[in-house]
């Protein structure tokens, strides 16, 4: 019985060192990733803190002996039971997250394995008529007339009409999660307003309508309302080194299309 007794109690222990590792990574890092906070001992173990002396049962009777091993199995299906729903939470943030990431611009707008098609970066540039210094607030990829033009993310056409004196025919795109994508100077728009569109879909195709001085698309990113650099939002189809070589075109150009 002695012995019986000592087998059952090192199978609990390493149960409970198992379930122990399972919160661990639950709290450092399943968690941590979706910004969700660890859950606290308290709700976890209850009120036991405290890890069970065993030697203390050498000599009881086998009644209080079963009892203590029903208590402490008790806690561990308690402790189990409250892993599965932080898994179940989890699973939901992980559905939640991908579609979130599929809401977030991360391709090129044309197809440009090659880099050769930007044309100009994103800050002050020489305005290619006035030939003034001007806040240039997106990304121009010269191209010709009639390549196609993809939608970046995922999202919904919240605007997509002509602008006479200055995106011409234009595109934005609102993905949600405070982004939205404007795609400018089209010969032609394959979308309208309100229709749902997805990352990779061909939305218009290039043009050189409106303020602009040839064939490109005049491409920008806005996060919470303010325009941000486009570069950093090609995650999904550039290497690190393409990254890199990209940024060093776009800060070289310094006149823009439009």
């Amino acid at each position: 019985m002695r012995e019986r007794y000592l087998l059952l109690q090192k199978q609990i222990e390493q149960v409970a060192h198992d379930v122990a590792e399972l919160e661990h990574r639950d709290n450092n890092i399943y968690r941590a990733i979706f910004e969700a906070a660890p859950l606290p001992d308290s709700i976890r173990i209850g009120k036991q803190y405290s890890r069970i002396d065993w030697d203390q049962y050498k000599f009881r009777d086998t009644d209080e002996l079963i009892a203590e091993v029903e208590k402490e199995i008790t806690a561990l299906q308690h402790r189990i039971n409250i892993q599965k729903a932080s898994y179940d939470t989890l699973q939901m943030l992980v559905a939640s997250k991908e579609e979130m990431l599929a809401c977030i611009p991360a391709i090129q707008p044309i197809s440009n394995k090659t880099l050769d098609h930007v044309a100009s970066g994103f800050g002050y540039r020489i305005d290619p008529i006035y030939k003034t210094p001007k806040m240039h607030t997106g990304l121009d990829f010269a191209a010709p007339i009639g390549t196609p033009v993809y939608a970046t993310a995922n999202g919904i056409v919240s605007e997509a009409a002509y602008e006479p004196g200055g995106y011409g025919n234009h595109v934005i795109i609102n993905h949600g999660y405070g982004y939205e994508t404007l795609y400018a100077h089209l010969v032609k728009l394959k979308v309208k307003k309100g229709e749902k569109v997805k990352r990779g879909q061909v939305i218009g195709w290039v043009g050189s309508t409106g303020k602009s001085t040839g064939p490109h698309c005049h491409y920008e990113v806005i996060r919470n309302k303010h325009k941000i650099n486009p570069v950093h939002y090609f995650f999904n189809d550039l290497s690190p080194a393409d990254y890199e070589r990209l940024i060093r075109i776009a800060e070289a150009t310094n006149q823009s299309f439009d």
